[in-house]
């Protein structure tokens, strides 16, 4: 059985791209599971999803903690401690990342021994599709290509998954043509035939406790501030004061509170919190708002995917 996790952010379309990947593999004749796992669904936050391809029934269910595969979406989720994406990921595995930097630095950051396949998906997807969200065909026709399903079995699940999230026909083709273009210069590879599994745990007999014992969350207080939105950010708006006329719309209109007013009513964005949006942009009158790609900056991770530093990239 080959194991894949995707990890992304909300909008990224890991979901869409797992889900090509386990159709493409059932089109060529595979078992296949996939499943995304996320919370509350908010743009830009950190979800995974799961695909099992197997040639036998696949009995196995929910998370997959040791993958033979791992496709992230946005290099930013690297360092991020509570996402951990090359946690359990095999020494002969593959990591399929989405970054402007080149293999041999993400190796060299990662201490990933396996295959590394790094390319600016974002920038591609930009390009050809006009959309962030385009990083996920071109990222499934990659991992299809890389577990050798056909080219055949990977464009038709392209066109099935794409259409059924309602894209247009001439989205749904754009993303064809950037899949296409990245799956020729991709060649399969073999990964490893057997790895060692966790122990599944014994049935235990679970007796009720007290909500604020059981889940202590649920009764605790906001946590808001201790959970940083900065990093979720392909995107940063930046803010040209030459050009404001403290208007306040900016200020007004942000969802998350990240825009806020000095003494002389000037507005400054807090990118610990700015998870962007681009709402401020959108609705900026005099345009003195743009947007800015974010340009990640690697903290060193030590084998096993745990960030060799705490905390996220200070931005």
């Amino acid at each position: 059985m080959i194991r894949i996790r995707f990890h992304g952010r909300g909008g990224q379309g890991m979901k869409t791209a797992s889900r090509v990947v386990g159709t493409a593999a059932l089109i060529d004749g595979f078992v296949a599971q996939d499943s995304p796992i996320y919370g509350a669904e908010r743009r830009g936050a950190p979800m995974a999803a799961y695909t099992r391809i197997s040639k036998e029934t696949i009995l196995e269910r929910g998370v997959i903690p040791i993958p033979d595969m791992v496709v992230v979406a946005d290099d930013t989720l690297i360092d991020d401690p509570m996402v951990r994406p090359l946690a359990g990921l095999l020494p002969g595995g593959a990591l399929v990342i989405a970054t402007a930097t080149p293999a041999d630095e993400v190796h060299r950051r990662t201490g990933h021994p396996g295959m590394i396949v790094a390319r600016d998906f974002l920038s591609l997807a930009l390009e050809h599709v006009g959309s962030a969200s385009g990083v996920s065909a071109p990222l499934a026709a990659t991992a299809c290509a890389l577990l050798g399903l056909s080219v055949e079995s990977t464009m038709k699940a392209l066109r099935e998954e794409l259409a059924a999230i309602g894209l247009d026909r001439t989205a749904v083709e754009a993303n064809l043509r950037l899949a296409e273009l990245v799956r020729a210069s991709v060649t399969p590879i073999e990964l490893p035939a057997a790895a060692p599994r966790p122990t599944p745990l014994p049935i235990a007999d679970v007796s009720y406790v007290p909500p604020e014992v059981g889940a202590p969350t649920v009764t605790a207080g906001p946590n808001t501030p201790l959970r940083r939105t900065g990093n979720w950010r392909v995107f940063r708006p930046v803010i040209d004061l030459d050009k404001c006329t403290r208007c306040w719309i900016c200020f007004v209109w942000c969802p998350e509170g990240a825009i806020e007013l000095d003494h002389e009513d000037n507005p400054h964005v807090d990118y610990d919190v700015c998870k962007g949006c681009l709402i401020c942009v959108e609705e900026c009158p005099t345009g003195a708002i743009t947007k800015v790609r974010e340009l990640h900056r690697w903290e060193p991770v030590e084998p096993g995917g745990l960030p060799a530093v705490s905390g996220g990239t200070k931005r």
